[in-house]
């Protein structure tokens, strides 16, 4: 169920982004400028407000620059397709982003002395990485993991509802947020190291 909400949601998406990355291609601007710049806005909502307790701009900022990823990703298949170098900035500015969010979410929550939700904002930034190491190392190898139910829109839409309403006045959508996002990450972990080792089966009888 929840592949096929992915799949809707970036399918409705695609007709809104697709417009965008066509204009901004006839403009000369190159998929590796967007990425950069989403990077940045996610920096600037992150430390710049949601570290200071603007909860609510932080979210929406966030949110907003976040979707580059989506952008960028098309401007890249519409220019011909990736390159080497482009995966690997794109791969490396999302860990800075995610970084950023859950280092402000944690310093903010410090601030506040809700020591349980820095450990929550700890944990999903740990499990975040892992996530997608895993993925990375895996395909590395020559096998596929492209499974979870935690990839990185669905964290940061969790963090960012989260984000939203606590800055809304109410105060334990954060804390849940971010340990629900914690649960589901160490759960996608899992579901990836499983789907990994079937592939390994699979090619040890081959």
């Amino acid at each position: 169920m929840a592949k096929i909400f992915q799949v809707t949601a970036r399918a409705g998406m695609a007709r809104v982004v697709e417009p965008v990355a066509r204009g901004l291609l006839r403009a000369g601007v190159s998929p590796n400028a967007v990425t950069v710049t989403g990077t940045v806005g996610v920096l600037v909502g992150a430390l710049g407000f949601g570290a200071r307790g603007h909860l609510v701009a932080g979210a929406l900022i966030v949110t907003v620059f976040a979707l580059t990823d989506l952008l960028d990703g098309t401007m890249a298949r519409m220019s011909g397709g990736s390159t080497r170098f482009g995966a690997f900035l794109d791969s490396s500015m999302d860990r800075v982003a995610d970084s950023a969010v859950f280092g402000a979410v944690a310093y903010w929550l410090a601030t506040e002395g809700n020591h349980a939700g820095v450990a929550a904002a700890l944990l999903c930034l740990a499990a975040g990485g892992l996530v997608s190491y895993v993925k990375a190392r895996a395909e590395g190898l020559g096998m596929t993991c492209k499974v979870g139910i935690a990839e990185r829109t669905e964290r940061l839409l969790i963090v960012g509802v989260g984000g939203l309403l606590t800055g809304l006045g109410v105060d334990l959508a954060l804390p849940i947020a971010l340990w629900l996002l914690a649960a589901v990450s160490i759960f996608t972990v899992g579901q990836r190291i499983v789907h990994v080792y079937r592939q390994a089966q699979q090619v040890g009888h081959e």
